[in-house]
């Protein structure tokens, strides 16, 4: 057997059981780079480990080191409550502060199921005190966080930016970005539509929402169903407790973070530096401040995320060595059209994301566009958005970790129906989400 084929099925056995079996894929990576690298290959540990992404590792790590720190002080916090109390008693507003909030958690550097896992609670509780479709509210919090994952300072977008960068392709980060938010904001806005937020916005009665004082609840005539009265009931007002009603005293602790993440976008965006190591410093210098508050921020950041986009582009590299890219891409260029090329890859990487991790698809699917772009029959950026795209949206997956944090955080009655309309609404994203993101990212060529 070839080195390329058995790197392919390799590539085709770490996604298998890293999606079967509770074991970190990017662990299952570097156990293959090092077993196919050696033996089949012919590589040594440092030509191995040559292909380990460093840059890729520090932006992890000082991404959500900080975004750790940000939330242990309750700058997150802050940020929704503001977010919430914008809105006033607009209740019809309420699923879409939901998107902006989980896509601002992202875009700044949350991971997606951290975004998910802060604002799914929150949204789910608003949902069931006023009635609002569950599924709508759910699917808008995770579109939201998958719509901010690819700006430039976060970690989606650090990634693929990167792994462009290293495949030797032209890139443009605001337009990836921009690309994944109004893509994720076009299926949002079809999901409120079909699923009740045209109710919403007709509710007569959606004036103000619950005020509550001293632990009681003030009764305040809001809509519900078919404009009957619906004030948030029992233990689901406590979530509104001075969302609304009184503002935010800001710390000097969220002061300090809150510069510090501007600081962060400014010095990444307007003057280009790295965006790993400014977050570092950022996080380091807020840790100085306050080195109490902050301790066990270090825990939290994504460490199995970290071991799994290194694993898997350490793994990439062996593949590339192989000749097992320039194989796969031949055989796909071979289908003898550019853009029936593209949308293949396209469903690969959405099928694949499905079950197994978006970052890790993304690492893998790239570097098997390059030829293909390297043709000029695809643009680059479209091409890149596009799979970026397709290995993302389909994360409302109720097997996918965003997925599974909303059912979580769904009261256990509804859970079970909660459960099908994901599994309905997720193949019907596995099915044209890949192929919406061709029609407008590639096939047009504007990109």
């Amino acid at each position: 057997m070839s080195p390329a084929v058995l790197a392919i099925l390799g590539l085709v056995l770490m996604f298998a059981l890293g999606t079967a079996l509770p074991i970190n894929m990017g662990a299952l990576a570097f156990a293959l780079a090092f077993l196919i690298g050696t033996f089949s290959v012919g590589m040594s540990a440092n030509q191995i480990l040559a292909g380990f992404p460093g840059d890729l590792f520090v932006t992890l790590v000082g991404i959500t080191y900080l975004f750790a720190i940000a939330q242990r002080n309750g700058t997150i916090d802050l940020l929704v409550h503001w977010a919430v109390r914008g809105v006033g008693g607009r209740i019809a507003l309420i699923p879409w502060v939901m998107f902006l909030a989980a896509a601002a958690l992202t875009a700044i550097g949350a991971v997606s199921p951290a975004a998910v896992a802060f604002i799914a609670p929150i949204a789910l509780r608003f949902a069931r005190a006023y009635r609002i479709d569950p599924l709508m509210m759910g699917l808008l919090v995770v579109h939201g966080a998958q719509g901010g994952g690819f700006s430039p300072i976060s970690i989606y977008g650090g990634i693929t930016n990167q792994v462009v960068a290293r495949a030797g392709l032209p890139g443009d980060e605001i337009a990836l970005f921009l690309a994944s938010l109004f893509f994720n904001l076009a299926v949002a806005v079809l999901v409120f539509v079909v699923l009740g937020g045209l109710r919403l916005l007709r509710s007569p009665a959606a004036g103000e929402l619950a005020h509550v004082e001293g632990g009681h609840r003030a009764s305040v005539a809001v809509s519900g169903h078919g404009g009957t009265p619906a004030a948030p009931r029992g233990e689901d007002a406590a979530v509104l407790e001075g969302d609304v009603t009184t503002p935010a005293r800001v710390s000097g602790e969220q002061a300090a973070t809150l510069v510090g993440l501007g600081v962060l976008a400014i010095g990444s965006l307007a003057f280009n530096l790295n965006v790993g190591l400014v977050a570092i410093t950022v996080a380091v210098g807020l840790a100085l401040v306050a080195p109490n508050s902050q301790k066990g921020a270090i825990d939290k950041v994504s460490w199995s995320t970290v071991l799994l986009i290194s694993g898997v582009i350490t793994y990439v590299a062996v593949l590339q060595k192989s000749g097992a890219v320039d194989m796969v891409s031949n055989g796909v260029i071979g289908l003898g059209s550019a853009a029936l090329a593209a949308l293949l890859l396209c469903y690969i990487g959405g099928i694949v994301s499905a079950f197994a991790s978006s970052v890790g698809v993304l690492g893998a699917t790239i570097p098997l566009a390059v030829p293909l772009i390297q043709q000029g029959e695809v643009g680059a950026v479209g091409m890149v958005a596009a799979l970026a795209i397709s290995a993302t949206i389909v994360d409302v997956s109720p097997f996918s970790t965003n997925g599974a944090l909303v059912l979580a955080n769904a009261e256990e009655g509804e859970r079970e129906r909660l459960f099908r309309r994901f599994l309905v609404y997720s193949g019907l994203v596995v099915a044209f989400g890949p192929l919406l993101a061709w029609l407008v990212l590639v096939l047009p060529g504007w990109l």
